[in-house]
């Protein structure tokens, strides 16, 4: 058989619609199906109605019905018609700020240096002069199309060699008849100013010399060089913001970026601009992540921007849905921004009722607080600013001439001595006499809660409607209800005195539950944060909340709140130079990063002199003021007392959790949230220790649970009974 014949049977039959195509760059496509004819109908099934109701419930149901009518909202987003940093009082000043700032410094830093700058030129003068003459003789002679010429005599192109040559005799002419004019009328103009005006010649040889010395000056090392050397700071991009996000470890974040697409919801909601002095990106995350997710990796996130940690910012955009971040990126670390100035600082007043401000954000806008109806914790390390920030609420307070203030310092230093001339009491120290006078005050404030509870209730409904102070009845002087404003620093000092700690503790928790509501306000400040320091009666009820730098997550949450730090407001990633800087937690829905103005003492006894006067104008100096003491009292309550009155003779040994519900009923406005630990703490000072006791429960079990014995009670009562007798 031969070839042919083969390749004849293996060939298929030619088909009419055949198409040739390059394999490499076209795909064949697949041959159109063959008609097949379609069966018969089968004949109709009959089924009854419950069969036509169980198919019926049995099919599935659409979830988006085509009726449901649209909202009919569209949000619209507009661009600023007026840069962000012309628009905002702190953007302007630090723009114009840094421009000023770097013009004065260069005109300083080159200013000095002129002379230098003077005798270099005048020793490269020559070289410059030198040069330009090389120049100015290869312009004049076209020395720069010679290589072209002799390129075209090595190929022998006699054409293009005539035409480059009547082309450089054209230029030569021209240039060397304007070298030539240039040359006599800069002779004669020379010469006229030696005659008529020799000074003036003198100035231009001078400024020649200089001219010269430029051009005598080696490239690669100006004479002149820059004053302010700029940093290279990236612009931030979306890019830049994508690759941060990616490498901070979040698997959805890197699967979306990855992904690409819709990148699962994910996308920059509006452009990259400037604010203030950095910049700020408002993202959409990817579903199902959230801003605090992010503000857990501000580190990696840093480190993906090329920034410091106290450039980058990341939080939630309360406007929005949880799923907004709005990442705001800063050309320089918080702590290293001029802070702007207190604009109470110089002039002004305040009404506690409203908002005042005391610091600034990240973007050097103005943060306000308001005072009244809060109690406020500050907590930090020593050395952070708790006690600067501490002294400036109440310096805000002192510039309300109708508030009385009550500073307590119990470090002892002093650092609330400016506030002495307006205060109604102050103290500053630890020892007994000090946390005595602190306790009698306090029993004044004890009592004046209980009377601004009683003007309350008598008042009609339609001057107090809400049962509480307002503006109104605060300057209404007959009724006393003006603010007060008690700040404790070092508050744990005054909690753990062993003989008037629990005393204390108990009306600083009635202050701090029942007084925002009478126009008492509490500010308590500790360096540690725990549960003995700051009472868990005064820290679950404190509205207002700053945190400055702290070591660890319970004293984090302590301040804050309890999850604050797992939900990644963390006061633990501020360094020892953010001094002044916290997180804020009450004013608002968030917790954000403040950092508080800065007021000296100097600073703080002319805001306090200012208020002085104030006061005077308004008739309110009292206490210590003008230097009265607050009346010495018995104790409101006598804790060893209280509880023998609850533990029957019968009785010798009971439980803690049983004497603090027991407590809890005989004097609730003191005792009130007592437990087994709060009682164990306060019997501790007096020499009445826990123990195992043996018991039964409400379902009859028998338990052993930490108690007291009554003969320690006993014990404890005539030791100290004695002891007082015996002074």
């Amino acid at each position: 058989m031969s070839e042919n014949t083969v390749l004849g049977q293996l060939e298929e039959p030619e088909r009419p619609d055949a198409e040739v195509f390059d394999i490499t760059t076209k795909r064949p496509t697949e041959p159109a199906p063959l008609p097949v004819e379609a069966p018969p109908p089968a004949p109709p099934v009959v089924e009854d109605e419950g069969d036509d109701e169980d198919a019926e419930a049995a099919k599935p149901r659409p979830v988006d019905s085509p009726d449901l009518p649209a909202p009919g909202i569209t949000t619209y987003k507009r661009l600023p018609i007026v840069p962000s940093w012309l628009r905002s009082k702190p953007g302007f000043v630090a723009t114009t700020q840094r421009a000023a700032s770097n013009a004065f410094y260069a005109t300083a830093f080159h200013g000095i240096r002129t002379p230098w700058y003077a005798l270099q030129l005048g020793l490269l003068a020559p070289r410059g002069v030198a040069r330009r003459v090389q120049q100015t003789n290869r312009w004049v002679w076209d020395a720069e199309s010679a290589p072209l010429r002799a390129y075209e005599v090595f190929h022998e192109n006699t054409a293009e060699y005539l035409k480059l040559t009547r082309q450089r005799d054209r230029r030569v002419r021209l240039r060397v008849l304007v070298t030539t004019v240039a040359l006599v009328f800069g002779a004669a103009f020379a010469l006229t100013l030696y005659v008529m005006a020799p000074g003036w010649l003198a100035v231009l040889a001078v400024g020649a010399v200089l001219v010269a010395g430029f051009w005598g000056a080696p490239q690669d090392h100006p004479v002149i060089g820059p004053a302010v050397l700029k940093t290279e700071l990236q612009k931030l991009t979306g890019p830049i913001v994508l690759r941060a996000l990616d490498n901070i470890g979040n698997a959805k974040l890197s699967a979306a970026i990855k992904k690409g697409g819709d990148m699962n919801g994910m996308r920059f909601t509006s452009e990259i601009t400037r604010d203030g002095p950095g910049y700020r990106a408002d993202l959409d995350l990817p579903w199902g992540v959230t801003p605090e997710d992010i503000m857990e990796a501000r580190k990696p996130l840093a480190s993906g921007l090329r920034r410091k940690v106290g450039c980058v910012w990341p939080s939630p955009d309360a406007t929005e849905h949880e799923g907004r971040l709005v990442l705001w990126v800063g050309d320089k670390p918080m702590n290293e921004t001029t802070k702007p100035a207190w604009p109470l600082l110089k002039s002004g007043t305040v009404d506690l009722f409203k908002p005042v401000v005391f610091g600034n954000d990240q973007r050097m806008g103005d943060v306000a607080v308001t005072l009244m109806f809060a109690s406020v914790v500050v907590g930090s390390i020593p050395r952070m600013g708790k006690t600067f920030l501490m002294r400036l609420f109440l310096l805000i307070a002192a510039l309300d001439p109708r508030a009385a203030l009550y500073a307590f310092d119990f470090k002892g230093t002093g650092d609330f001595g400016a506030l002495e001339p307006v205060c109604h009491r102050y103290r500053a120290g630890e020892e007994d006499e000090d946390i005595e006078y602190v306790l009698n005050s306090l029993r004044e404030l004890k009592g004046e809660l209980r009377r601004r509870a009683k003007v309350i209730k008598s008042l009609p409904a339609a001057r107090c409607p809400e049962n509480k102070v307002t503006p109104e009845l605060a300057n209404d002087k007959s009724l006393g209800l003006h603010p007060i404003v008690a700040g404790f620093d070092e508050c744990q000092v005054p909690f753990e005195h062993e003989k008037y700690g629990a005393e204390i503790e108990a009306i600083c928790t009635d202050l701090t539950k029942r007084g925002p509501a009478l126009g008492i306000v509490a500010l308590f400040g500790t360096q540690r944060p725990d549960a003995k320091s700051l009472p868990t009666g005064i820290s679950a009820n404190a509205v207002l909340r700053f945190c400055l730098k702290v070591m660890g997550q319970p004293a984090n949450d302590m301040v804050l709140g309890t999850s604050m730090y797992k939900a990644g407001y963390r006061a633990t990633m501020f360094s020892r130079s953010d001094r002044g800087i916290c997180w804020m937690a009450g004013e608002g829905d968030d917790p954000r990063i403040v950092a508080s103005a800065f007021v000296d003492a100097v600073a703080a006894a002319q805001v306090v002199a200012r208020a002085r006067v104030l006061r005077e104008e308004y008739g309110n100096i009292t206490g210590h003021a003008i230097g009265q003491q607050p009346e010495s009292g018995e104790a409101a309550f006598d804790l060893l007392a209280d509880i023998l009155k609850v533990v029957p003779a019968d009785e010798d040994k009971v439980w803690n959790e049983k004497v603090a519900a027991r407590l809890a009923s005989l004097r609730p406005e003191v005792y009130g949230g007592w437990k087994a630990e709060t009682v164990a703490k306060n019997l501790r000072p007096h020499g009445v220790t826990a123990q195992d006791v043996w018991g039964s429960t409400t379902a009859g079990k028998g338990t052993t649970r930490r108690g007291i014995a009554r003969t320690d009670l006993l014990t404890a009562i005539t030791e100290r009974d004695g002891n007082r007798s015996g002074d």
